[in-house]
This record gives C-alpha cells, sequence and structure tokens, in this order.
C-alpha cells in the first residue's frame, strides 16, 4: 500500500502554489523597494548563526523558539533565525560599526520558529523590515512608522491601522508616581497584559487601574493617558506620541493601548502594532529598542505580510502567456518577451494553447487570439 503520509508537510508548514508565490514575491518586491526609494540600504544576512550571537544582540529574543543543532566544523551551537532584526543589529554593530549614524538598513528573508500558537500557528514567514540606527527620537520613531505603513500600502495592504504603545510604562511610573518594589513589576505587568482589574489590585497594582481605560482612538487615549500622569513621569512620552500620530495622521488610524506588553519584549520607550482591513492578525510591529552590546539605540519595524498574501493573492495578475507553435519566428518571440508577454513554446503537434492557459497564439510576429 502507499503510505499517503509520505508527502504529508510538518505542522505549520505550507507550499505556495503559483497564484499564491507570484503574491507573495509581489509583496516583498514592492515593500522593498518603497524602503531603497527611502534611502535604506539592504543587507543580508545569513539564515544560520552561532546561537549565542543572535541571543545576545537582542533582549527578549527566546533561544528557545529557535531550531538549534550542533556544527560539526566548530562543535558550537547553531541556531536557524527566527528573527532577522537581531541579525542586522550585529551587522550595524560590526561590519559597519564605523559607518555614520543614523544608519538606515532594510532587510528581507524567511524566517522559522520551533511552533506556532493558537493565534499564528505559521512556523515559516517572511520578513521584510528596517531598522534606523543610531536614533530613537520622536523623529526617528515618526519616520519608521510612515515608512511602514508606505510599504503596507506599496504591497496592497487597505485600511490600515497602527496601535501606538508604551512598553516602558510600568518601570517609569514605578519609578515615580505610582512605586512599586522590583518583585511586583512583573506581576503588575502581566495583569495589564490580561486586562485583569481584579488581579491587578490583588497584584499591588491598584494605582494602575486607570491604564486599563486610557486606550481607544489615539486622540482620546492620549488624553486620558495625561489626565493619569498628574506627577509628569510621562510627559515627553505623550508628546512624543504625539509628534508621531501628526506625523502619519490621515494615512492609518491610530490607536493608543500604552499598557500592552505582547511582542514589545525587546522595546523600550514605543512601540507599535500594524493592521490592515481584510487581514486576519497582526501585519508587523515596530519601535525603540538597544542592540545587546554596543548599547546603541534604534528604531525600527518588521512586516509579516503572509496573511497579505492570503488576503490579496486571488487578484494577483500573473500575466498574460503566449502560445509558441512548432516552427515559430524565435526573434519575434524574444521581443514579446521584452514587452512583458509570457511565452509557452509547443513541444510536439499534441500541445495545445488553451490546454497550457495560454490566451493568445503568435502568428508570424504577432500575438493574436486563436
Amino acid at each position: 500500500m502507499t503510505d499517503r503520509t509520505t508527502d504529508l508537510l510538518p505542522e505549520g508548514l505550507e507550499d505556495r502554489l503559483p497564484q499564491s508565490a507570484a503574491a507573495a514575491a509581489r509583496v516583498e518586491r514592492d515593500a522593498m523597494v518603497v524602503l531603497g526609494a527611502h534611502g535604506y540600504d539592504r543587507v543580508r544576512p545569513p539564515l544560520i548563526e552561532f546561537e549565542k550571537s543572535m541571543s545576545a544582540r537582542m533582549d527578549g529574543l527566546q533561544t528557545r523558539a529557535m531550531f538549534r543543532f550542533v556544527d560539526p566544523k566548530s562543535l558550537r551551537t547553531l541556531a536557524l533565525r527566527s528573527d532577522m532584526t537581531a541579525q542586522v543589529s550585529r551587522i550595524a554593530a560590526t561590519g559597519l560599526a564605523a559607518a555614520p549614524r543614523p544608519l538606515r538598513l532594510c532587510y528581507s528573508g524567511q524566517v522559522v520558529r520551533i511552533a506556532g500558537d493558537q493565534l499564528e500557528p505559521r512556523r515559516e514567514n517572511l520578513q521584510i523590515g528596517a531598522e534606523l540606527i543610531g536614533s530613537d527620537s520622536a523623529a526617528a520613531a515618526g519616520e519608521i512608522v510612515a515608512l511602514a505603513i508606505s510599504a503596507l500600502e506599496a504591497a496592497g495592504a487597505r485600511g490600515i491601522s497602527v496601535d501606538f504603545t508604551l512598553p516602558d510604562l510600568v518601570d517609569t511610573l514605578a519609578d515615580g508616581p505610582f512605586p512599586l518594589v522590583p518583585d511586583s513589576r512583573e506581576a503588575v505587568r502581566r495583569e495589564l497584559d490580561a486586562k485583569d482589574a481584579g488581579g491587578l489590585k490583588e497584584a499591588g497594582g491598584a494605582a494602575y487601574l486607570p491604564l486599563l481605560f486610557a486606550s481607544g482612538p489615539f486622540a482620546e487615549a492620549a488624553d486620558k493617558l495625561s489626565a493619569i500622569d498628574a506627577g509628569g513621569a510621562l510627559a515627553t512620552r505623550i508628546a512624543a506620541l504625539r509628534q508621531i500620530a501628526a506625523r502619519v495622521e490621515g494615512r492609518a488610524r491610530i490607536t493608543l493601548d500604552p499598557a500592552e506588553r505582547h511582542g514589545f519584549e525587546y522595546q523600550s520607550w514605543f512601540g507599535f502594532t500594524l493592521f490592515a482591513d481584510g487581514v486576519r492578525g497582526t501585519l508587523g510591529r515596530g519601535g525603540t529598542y538597544r542592540i545587546g552590546g554596543s548599547d546603541e539605540v534604534a528604531t525600527g519595524f518588521s512586516l509579516y505580510p503572509e496573511e497579505l498574501v492570503e488576503a490579496v493573492k486571488a487578484g494577483e495578475d500573473l500575466g498574460a502567456k503566449l502560445f509558441l507553435p512548432l516552427g515559430h519566428d524565435r526573434a519575434a518571440a524574444s521581443a514579446l518577451r521584452g514587452q512583458g508577454w509570457r511565452t509557452v513554446e509547443a513541444l510536439c503537434d499534441a500541445d495545445d494553447a488553451a490546454v497550457l492557459g495560454c490566451s493568445h497564439v503568435l502568428d508570424g510576429a504577432a500575438a493574436k487570439l486563436p
């Protein structure tokens, strides 16, 4: 008997068939064109690195989420990348350490993790991103948010939404108007993430309850956050958020959830999440951070457009195919390929234009309907 499991793919992995593959290639190309047009130079790190190098460059990067194995040459542990940001950080801190700052770099490539989750079962993703290294100012963050929106628009996303957050919110308030002992901070963060008012009180964070309600459309939520911040500990951050929002006003819906922490493990004072109409889940994240080892500040974003590809693939134009009969004019066929035609050459008399998906047939030097 034939083993029907022989050709099964591992859970969370998939083949991209022609329509989907074309959409994925176009999304990647169009997004990268935008990044290059804004002065971001492309880098291309390797698929595999030493595990220690990856983990050292980015706080919060979980090596246990990576496929790891021993290098037979060095006998050191290697890891298959699950995030390219750490690799770009390494490049900035080593090969481009002497390059003028702020340094603008962009990248795209496949990343893989050991396991998916309920919200995102996919284990292999295309990651597209940009990093502005040497600045984490409001101006830098504004540039990065605007650039992420432009890249998504070029890729075909519509109805884009951006949700702002303040990843260091608890630490900032705990060091000022809402003091917390170090042991309580993680519990307060956890309950804020869960939006659990009862749990927040039990964790000793009753003073943080108003943060649960300081979220929603940006202008209204920023005013609520300002009202909570009676001591002014967040004044500069709120002013920076307003500056960033003004940079992209009218281009996207902007919301604020100041206590959101999920997915922002290595961000510092600012983070943002990207969404789009008709696309399931999160399209990307970004924010400010510090590069491990060099402690250099940076601002960047990563897009994960797999669900955008699923949303737009049905309308992806693969291009018209032109059937080339036996004995056709090869010079004419070459000229038509130069004009954008995709040609399919007959190999025998039995080959049929319609069966092979061709809309036109080469007749002499011209493409004609069959």
